[in-house]
């Protein structure tokens, strides 16, 4: 009996590769311990295949579909998809209120906060110029502070104080804070909010354990924190708000005139793209001021990134059994190939077939790799980091992470999926990068078309898109540069080369003359979230709309 059902096992696994629900079924069915049970009954039991065996089927399934011009094509989807929500969809591809780029002349020291998922950070930035010999723009004071569980439990209006006693301490002996007026303040904001002025904003739920918008929803953020900051005698006003993507974009474009992305790929990922006005359906900048139109040629655009992707990726089994436990799996499709707080979990479950199907790990799955997301990306990136014949420090990352007698040739196993699964989501990173870059051009392209065919002699107004004086030469190859922070991209072994390659590989095929001959160019973004906050600070008080 017990080798009839072997049997039809194998049989089902062979015909149902692909169908998520009952491949997802299957695995449930052959659970490690129900397999663990089946080979400690069944003296018979083998493996299917090798390990060399599996590993070429997983390089065929994860690395084949975005080789030469397939990555190509997933681009030009990924563009169409882009085009679409431009259009239409309400969660993605949101215009901000920031549609200045800052000149590198804004100077003078601003205080900047940082709020995010465990942290609160306040600092004074000094921002000195783009001609500054020097550091253009500096931190030369920061306090950072921990949001403990129990901060987190703060309701309503008590968060809000605490974080006014914290910026009272940082700054109350300082100048800024002695004088009448009041203390212009940039915030970067790690949460949902309804973006409603450059500095306001109405509170949406938080997540993460958080209970600040407890009695608050709705309610204005920067007049919450500005009433907080009065009780304890600052007299602060929030001038800009903006989250951590166009935190990024500002950051380097303070200091390189050519950004126009702001990339952030660590536990999630996004882009922030500085877009032509005219792209973006008009009922998507909701209910602002027509004065905003008037003064705004371009906009910082909230992309959400890992939601798009739907019908387009090319899925593995892999792919489909997270999906099929996910909660929300239509909701960020390209999150889950991209991100850090993903790539681990596909590694795993490719690891539990490899464990049942090819021997690999003796056939004994750790039981610390039993549950699902148990295996962090960071483990597989200094499993990755080590490059000798030994890969003794691999081995040691993954048995101290995951118990078990691992031999060399199971962590080079290992090692070599997680390398699979890090250059696919370099490579449609990369393309995602590109599609944004050939979208923007062309979206420019576009609009100069509509401004040139306006006829201002008829008596209707010319475009308040048309292009400003200081409009992008549509003529001369782009040199672009895409600021970036987070964890993966900046610490992953090979991530960024390998991104990096790959945009450069696609603006060669570009079929557009003009960017064929340009550049893409990926660049860190140092304390990206306090500068950001900063400069978007600068450029408020510089030019307010």
């Amino acid at each position: 009996m017990t080798t009839l059902r072997k049997s039809l096992l194998a049989a089902l696994k062979s015909f149902l590769r692909g169908k998520s629900f009952l491949q997802a079924l299957l695995a449930f069915w052959i659970s490690p311990q129900k397999l663990k049970d089946q080979r400690d009954n069944d003296s018979t039991f083998c493996v299917a295949r090798t390990i060399a065996e599996f590993l070429r089927e997983a390089e065929e399934l994860l690395l084949r579909p975005i080789e030469g011009d397939k990555l190509k094509t997933f681009s030009v989807n990924l563009k169409a998809q882009f085009r679409e929500r431009l259009q239409s969809h309400p969660e993605c591809m949101l215009p901000s209120f920031n549609h200045l780029l800052p000149t590198g002349k804004e100077v003078g020291r601003y205080l900047a906060l940082d709020v995010g998922g465990s942290t609160l950070r306040v600092a004074l930035v000094e921002l000195r110029g783009r001609e500054n010999k020097g550091k253009e723009c500096e931190i030369i004071r920061m306090s950072s502070f921990k949001i403990t569980p129990e901060i987190k439990r703060l309701e309503g209006m008590a968060f809000f104080d605490w974080m006014a006693m914290r910026i009272h301490e940082v700054i109350h002996k300082d100048a800024i804070a002695n004088t009448q007026d009041p203390i212009p303040l940039g915030l970067a904001w790690s949460f949902p909010v309804e973006q409603v002025s450059l500095g306001g904003g109405l509170l949406m739920g938080m997540g993460k354990g958080f209970l600040a918008t407890n009695g608050l929803l709705g309610q204005d953020l920067g007049e919450i924190l500005k009433f907080a900051c009065r009780k304890h005698g600052l007299n602060v006003q929030v001038a800009s708000i903006i989250n951590d993507g166009t935190a990024t974009l500002l950051s380097r474009a303070y200091t390189h005139a050519e950004t126009r992305f702001g990339l952030i790929l660590g536990t999630g990922t996004n882009i922030a793209v500085h877009l032509p006005v005219s792209a973006i359906s008009r009922h998507k900048y909701g209910v602002r001021p027509e004065s905003w139109f008037d003064s705004a040629d371009h906009v910082i655009v909230n992309t959400e990134l890992g939601m798009f992707g739907h019908d387009i990726l090319p899925e593995t089994r892999w792919d489909e059994l997270l999906n099929a436990s996910h909660p929300r799996p239509e909701f960020q499709p390209l999150e889950h190939y991209l991100s850090g707080y993903y790539l681990g979990e596909i590694c795993r479950l490719a690891i539990v077939e490899a464990v049942e199907t090819a021997g690999l790990l003796g056939g004994e799955l750790p039981p610390s790799l039993v549950d699902p997301y148990s295996l962090d990306t960071e483990t597989l990136s200094r499993m990755e980091a080590d490059t000798s014949t030994t890969l003794e420090k691999a081995l040691v990352a993954f048995t101290s992470a995951h118990p078990s007698a691992a031999s060399p040739a199971d962590i080079s196993a290992i090692r070599t999926l997680a390398s699979l699964v890090s250059r696919r989501s370099a490579a449609l990173l990369g393309a995602a990068v590109f599609s944004l870059w050939e979208l923007r051009y062309e979206a420019a392209l576009e609009q100069a078309a509509s401004s040139s065919s306006s006829s201002p002699s008829s008596g209707e107004k010319p475009s308040s898109s048309s292009p400003s004086a200081g409009a992008e030469d549509l003529t001369t190859p782009p040199h672009t540069k895409v600021a970036f922070t987070g964890s993966v991209i900046e610490r992953y072994p090979g991530y960024l080369a390998r991104c990096q390659a790959h945009v450069a590989a696609l603006v060669a095929g570009s079929r557009h003359p003009v960017l064929a001959a340009g550049s893409v160019d990926l660049v860190p973004a140092v304390e990206s979230s306090l500068i950001g906050a900063a400069v978007a600070l600068g450029c408020a008080l510089a030019c307010p709309s």
